[in-house]
């Protein structure tokens, strides 16, 4: 039954509502507590469903509203908050602590594309074998990279050193 709707609706609507005592809200109703026939009285005089919105709530919390409305703008509501939430991906770059200037401009052009176009980007330096006796240098190199991209990013930390890669992230600035 993967992949298919079920049949069986979100709410309790009309006469699905099972509680004796319904708290009513929303528009063109007098708000408060009333007794299930009164508050179904109250939807079919308006030509309307009687929609259950909270049934965890004591006593649960229902809504007279034309359902189909209802589920639409539900469905327009989860729409927008998908769309505003935002993605943020991690671009990494990957130094050796030998790297001469012209790779190094390279690759910092690359990390200024990444955070123009809004991602985060992860700079490593990777020291292969005995190259760990360069830790300082790597350090240098990292340090200069932030340099080169303070007007376009933020770091996170300084350089730090885990295992064989000494890293740094940065973020781009908000405009």
């Amino acid at each position: 039954m993967r992949g298919r709707r079920s049949l069986e609706p979100e709410h309790r609507i009309n006469g699905k509502v099972v509680a004796p005592e319904v708290r009513l809200v929303g528009e063109n109703v007098e708000q408060g507590v009333y007794s299930r026939e009164q508050a179904l009285k109250m939807a079919q005089e308006q030509e309307l469903d009687l929609v259950e919105i909270s049934g965890s709530a004591v006593p649960p919390v229902c809504r007279i509203v034309d359902y189909k409305k209802f589920l639409y703008d539900q469905k327009k509501k989860q729409k927008e908050m998908k769309a505003k939430q935002v993605n943020v991906t991690v671009k990494e770059i990957r130094f050796g602590p030998n790297t001469d200037d012209h790779d190094f401009s390279f690759k910092l052009k690359h990390a200024q594309e990444f955070l123009k176009e809004g991602s985060k980007v992860r700079a490593y330096v990777f020291f292969k074998g005995r190259s760990i006796v360069f830790k300082e240098r790597g350090e240098i190199l990292l340090l200069r990279f932030i340099q080169e991209l303070a007007e376009l990013g933020i770091p996170e930390l300084l350089p730090k050193l885990e295992g064989k890669k000494m890293f740094v992230v940065i973020t781009p600035k908000k405009k």
